[in-house]
């Protein structure tokens, strides 16, 4: 069986109308658009922060003013082959395990922990980190050859001076924090000390995250000339992690606009004590003066 095609010669706009397309789609010309701008400035944040992928990235320019489509700029950033390059996956252990509970207001519960690296030298050296697990802020970051049981007192001393102290600090079971000067210091403070299952690092899980971007954003990028100039680039970076990066966990917001909306109210200042009640000089153990 053979089918006949006629052949009919119609004029565009009868064409269009029958298709039901406007004619002034049908004669639209796609423009390329003009990426330039974009994916140098693209460029300058992905070398400025090279642990950052396309998401974080589209949010730093979203604050700058530049609203682009996420899909748009995900070709742009593959284009330009700035793929952060993954780490392998590791193994993890089987079963259930109950989520770690995540405190409701400032200054619950402290997580404290320590990292290392070395200088151009060769020599090593250690930081203590100290960050409040409600609003992922980093309340300290100390560095030094050696930091003992006294000097861990002292610093947490100074950071509960200019905002408050907390209800929990949260450990491994390192001398460090195990030793007696800590203990004190948490009894005259009355501050829960609570240690993890020793192997279990994931029970303390947000200082870890914490000291893994540390690693990969900080520590893996600069070279320490010494132990100052160390402090000086940590607490650069301490300050752009605070009120600059982006948390998913946070709903993409800074540790410090998280905390400044939150539902806690504002940090407790000194003058304050763990229940939020008012706490004058002469209550203040003096027992504390010979740790500053």
């Amino acid at each position: 069986m053979s089918w006949a095609i006629e052949e009919k010669s119609y004029s565009q706009r009868r064409a269009c109308a029958l298709i039901g397309l406007a004619p002034k789609v049908y004669r639209h010309r796609r423009q390329p658009a003009d990426d330039a701008a974009l994916r140098e400035r693209l460029r300058a944040l992905a070398n400025e922060r090279r642990r950052f992928g396309y998401r974080r990235l589209h949010l730093l320019l979203e604050r700058e003013g530049q609203h682009v489509n996420h899909k748009r700029l995900y070709r742009i950033y593959r284009e330009e082959r700035l793929v952060v390059r993954r780490r392998g996956g590791r193994k993890r252990a089987l079963g259930t395990r109950a989520p770690m509970t995540i405190p409701q207001g400032l200054n619950q519960r402290w997580s404290i922990d320590f990292a290392q690296d070395t200088l151009v030298d060769g020599r090593r050296f250690r930081i203590m980190a100290v960050v409040d697990d409600f609003t992922r802020e980093c309340l300290g970051l100390v560095v030094d050859t050696s930091l003992s049981g006294l000097r861990v007192a002292r610093e947490l001393t100074a950071i509960a001076e200019q905002r408050g102290r907390p209800c929990m600090v949260v450990s491994d079971n390192g001398t460090e924090f195990t030793s007696q000067v800590v203990d004190q210091w948490a009894y005259w403070n009355c501050v829960t000390l609570d240690f993890i299952t020793p192997g279990k690092p994931s029970e303390n899980g947000i200082i870890e995250a914490f000291n893994g971007r540390l690693r990969a954003e900080c520590l893996n990028e600069h070279w320490f000339l010494s132990l100052a100039d160390a402090q000086e680039k940590l607490d650069e970076w301490r300050d752009h992690y605070n009120s600059e990066r982006p948390h998913s966990s946070l709903g993409n917001m800074t540790p410090e606009e998280f905390a400044e909306r939150s539902i806690g109210g504002p940090p407790r200042g000194e003058g304050q004590a763990s229940d939020g009640t008012a706490e004058t000089a002469d209550q203040r153990p003096k027992e504390l003066l010979s740790l500053s």
